[in-house]
């Protein structure tokens, strides 16, 4: 008797040694794709083209498939995805997830006070923060061509200015993309947790799963079970924290970090089998919780770049928009 495709896939994933990928690729596409899609309508037209979506949907993928480019790459990089938060809510000892060191070179302090590093401990949170607030930066400078471009005196000015604006549309799927990776890792209980591949070396008095159950609930699982229609279906609507953007992250790891017992009961109870359905639904509404946390934060980036600065020297956005600064300077540089 032949096994049945995937669970030979599962098999081959739990027996061969691999760096933990999230969502793998389906999962991390749909993130991507899915919460370009339910873009509020206010913002750019060039973020809601087909071709965006689906350009967001691969750059989603990239910060894992550029994993093995290199010693120094994967070593820094690789802490990034993922933060090994403990039961009591602190990371290995360390810091707690609630309170977390404004930077990292502070959580690494914090860390290495409680003998730990970020290496071994994670830094997903910085990982969501940083592109957020790059990408606040870009649609900022986004904004400032958009209003600037046709006041400038010179063709060529014009030329640059409209040119550069291409460039940073660009940029800004690439910079959409490496946030959607990072929030999608965010979503996946695994990456939130110490009990990162099989319970582990911790009290497991419910007898919870030791095996390594992270490769293949989120790729062979997730790629046979989990469809871009119903993951759309479960997006929660549109939430605006109104708090600072550490804040917001701290709080969305926290949803993923208590969906850890629930993912090991349900492993326990079989719920990861080839196509058992309650395994579905939990998948989905995770990875539908990671497309509704990227539209959030893509929306939140664009209200915030109203009121930013940019160039150098730094012009506020406000005045650059509005026309009571020429911001050419700033944005082709004197130096």
């Amino acid at each position: 008797m032949t096994l049945k495709p995937l669970r030979l896939a599962l098999l081959l994933l739990a027996a061969v040694p691999a760096p933990a990928l999230a969502w793998g690729g389906a999962g991390h596409r749909m993130v991507g794709e899915e919460a370009m899609r339910a873009l509020p309508p206010t913002l750019p037209a060039f973020l809601r083209t087909p071709s965006a979506v689906a350009a967001v949907g691969e750059l989603s993928r990239e910060p894992d498939r550029s994993k093995g480019a290199g010693k120094v790459h994967d070593s820094n990089r690789d802490p990034g995805h993922f933060i090994d938060l403990e039961d009591d809510g602190r990371i290995l000892g360390g810091p707690a997830l609630a309170a977390l060191p404004p930077t990292r070179a502070d959580y690494e302090t914090a860390l290495r006070a409680a003998g730990q590093d970020s290496w071994k401990a994670g830094y997903l949170p910085y990982s969501i923060v940083d592109q957020f607030q790059q990408l606040t930066t870009d649609l900022a400078y986004w904004r400032v061509e958009m209003a600037a471009e046709p006041r400038q005196k010179t063709r060529a000015r014009r030329a640059w200015m409209h040119a550069d604006r291409l460039r940073r549309e660009q940029q800004i799927l690439m910079t959409i993309g490496f946030l959607s990776h990072f929030v999608g890792d965010g979503s996946q209980p695994l990456h939130v947790t110490a009990h990162y591949n099989g319970w582990g070396d911790y009290p497991n008095p419910k007898g919870y799963s030791t095996a390594k159950v992270h490769g293949p609930f989120e790729e062979a699982f997730v790629f046979a079970n989990v469809h871009a229609p119903a993951v759309r279906a479960r997006m929660t609507p549109f939430r605006s924290c109104g708090c600072p953007i550490e804040k917001r992250v701290a709080d969305y790891l926290a949803v993923a970090g208590g969906q850890v017992v629930p993912f090991y009961e349900l492993e326990k109870a079989g719920g990861f089998a080839e196509a058992d359905p309650r395994g579905a639904a939990f998948a989905t509404v995770r990875v539908a919780a990671g497309a509704s946390e990227l539209r959030d934060l893509i929306a939140e980036a664009w209200n915030a770049s109203a009121g930013v600065k940019i160039g150098w020297p730094a012009v506020a956005v406000p005045d650059a928009v509005s026309g009571k600064v020429d911001p050419y300077e700033s944005l082709y540089g004197r130096n």
